[in-house]
């Protein structure tokens, strides 16, 4: 007979499981519950395709700083609800699938500052998948090579978060892609542009990924048998455009993973769609929407749009044909919000260097979609670069190194030179500004005069029609240090406006900022100290109760 301390014990413990279950809200209440999200690109899931032990130099090998928690304040002080984070492992994976404890410890460091914001937090695995240098491929061959690998890597990741609550989200992959890295659909890069064998089993393999990905989280048990899972289409397509039969095929031929929790899993797909002509894509939107509700959340899953922005790159629609991209935003959100789609915005709102202070680089765009989503009520304060006086400093530490005064194409239509001002002179021959045109070899270079401003004219002959990207290079050898205050871009009415400083090749940037007087101050949410409590759903627990469960640093502790 068991005893009466046991029977104490074993009640208890059904009580606490179940209690868990109920407490965890469904996908469709998460998705309703995160508000309008943003994703920290560029960031987690930079990689060269080579081991990467530098956990800094990985994180910043693409031009954006080191993540700081008061970037994710300054975010959900503006409204946004939920960040997505994106990561790619492989680069810090053994060859046995074992994780770097330091990447590890730095992918946990970034989601506690999304958590403790008060975020939501959508983790994934990112540029593991791809355009075919990675390792994860949308066929069945390619699933039954590397499956344990993949479920090695999930449980990892699982257990690594066992114990966070409904705040955090797990998504399985990014943009997998079949053997020919067909966008669209599958197979579509194949000859003919269709090969229906080939198709089919692309279409077999994500299922496969999907359910893999499930089970394996599922498995490790604790606050991961209910957490919310989200689980992406072939190449994350949404059935965007009419212009061939098998669009759709993607949304229909994905299945719901069978799940031992009901209601806990979410799909998702990613837009990104011409702003050129705005009335065209306004349709297109709809089209795909309304796609997306009968393929996909019929299903019996709610849909987030994981990444969604403009397809001739967010930044040169952004600066070319800007109120295009305002008014799509504000129809895209709505949109959404009509149909109970999350939404993520890709990155460009806050870029660069100016993370680091936190600031808004868009920050128009930014109040156009948080204004879609809360309402043309909402006057949301943002920060923007205005609001600091900033000074960068570049640490050179080898010949030929660039950092980005403008990391974007540029029509020469429209802007006619660029100015650099620096805290000091620099070293006579140090640097150069250089001004990357419209394809390979067309290149200007300008040594540095001896003063601490200079303003570059483009040179149309020389670089054609447009720049790619505009570099402060150092010229020596050696290691080499100078302050950057600001740059502008310097349009052809005379205008300016700023540019975004970030790394672009093999130079570091600390930025050093202090708040204006005059600046917006919106009230930032403190860190919390390693004291702090959690209750099991997440929630920052201001006070405790003895006998309950809670979270502290990441473990279970009773009261």
């Amino acid at each position: 007979m068991m005893n009466k301390r046991l029977f104490t014990l074993v009640t208890a413990l059904f009580f606490f499981v179940t209690t868990q279950a109920q407490s965890f809200e469904t996908a469709a209440e998460a998705v309703g519950n995160m508000g309008v999200g943003w994703n920290l690109g560029n960031t987690l899931d930079a990689n060269n395709g080579q081991p990467c032990p530098d956990i800094v130099r990985s994180e910043t090998m693409w031009g954006q700083p080191v993540t700081k928690p008061e970037l994710m304040d300054m975010m959900r002080q503006a409204g946004f609800g939920a960040i997505r984070v994106p990561v790619t492992w492989y680069p810090h994976m053994d060859n046995d699938g074992n994780v770097d404890p330091a990447w590890m410890k730095r992918v946990h460091e970034v989601v506690d500052y999304v958590i403790n914001a008060g975020l939501y937090c959508l983790l994934n695995v990112h540029h593991d998948t791809g355009d075919g240098s990675q390792w994860l491929h949308a066929s069945m061959a390619d699933y039954n090579r590397n499956r344990t690998r993949y479920e090695l890597l999930w449980r990892q990741i699982a257990e690594e978060f066992r114990d966070y609550g409904q705040q955090l989200l797990f998504e399985s992959y990014n943009e997998m892609l079949d053997k020919y890295n067909s966008w669209c659909f599958a197979s579509f890069a194949a000859p003919g542009s269709y090969v229906a064998a080939d198709a089919t089993d692309a279409y077999n393999a994500i299922n496969s990924y999907a359910q893999s990905f499930v089970t394996t989280v599922r498995s490790t048990g604790g606050n991961n048998a209910h957490r919310n899972l989200v689980v992406n289409t072939y190449g994350a397509c949404s059935g965007s455009g009419t212009w061939n039969s098998h669009l759709k095929d993607p949304l229909k031929q994905m299945k719901l993973p069978n799940d031992s929790e009901q209601g806990h899993i979410a799909f998702q797909v990613h837009c990104y769609v011409s702003v050129n002509n705005l009335a065209n894509a306004k349709n297109e939107v709809n089209d795909m929407f309304s796609a997306l509700k009968t393929h996909l959340a019929a299903k019996g899953a709610p849909v987030i749009i994981g990444e969604w922005g403009t397809a001739n790159n967010n930044e040169d629609d952004y600066n070319v044909r800007r109120q295009n991209v305002l008014d799509f935003a504000d129809y895209f959100v709505k949109k959404a919000v009509q149909y109970g789609f999350g939404t993520f915005w890709w990155m460009g709102i806050s870029d660069g260097s100016s993370r680091s202070l936190p600031a808004f680089t868009q920050p128009d765009l930014a109040r156009t979609i948080l204004k879609a989503y809360h309402g043309d009520g909402y006057t949301p304060q943002l920060l923007t670069n205005d609001d600091y006086d900033i000074t960068y400093t570049v640490n050179y530490n080898g010949q030929w190194q660039e950092l980005n005064l403008c990391g974007h194409s540029i029509s020469l239509n429209d802007y006619s030179a660029v100015r650099v001002e620096l805290g000091s002179i620099p070293t006579n021959g140090y640097l150069s500004v250089k001004v990357y045109g419209e394809s390979d070899g067309k290149e200007q270079y300008v040594s540095f005069p001896q003063a601490a401003t200079a303003t570059v004219t483009f040179n149309r002959n020389t670089l054609g029609a447009k720049s790619n990207r505009i570099t402060l290079q150092y010229c020596k050898s050696g290691s080499y240090s100078i302050n950057v205050l600001r740059a502008f871009l310097i349009r052809t009415d005379g205008t300016e406006e700023p540019a975004t400083i970030s790394p672009f090749w093999g130079c570091t940037v600390d930025t050093k900022a202090t708040r204006k007087p005059t600046a917006v101050s919106p009230v930032f949410h403190t860190a919390p100290a390693s004291s702090a409590v959690y209750t099991l759903t997440g929630r920052r627990a201001t006070t405790t109760k003895k006998g309950q469960i809670y979270i502290k640093n990441g473990k279970k502790v009773l009261k």
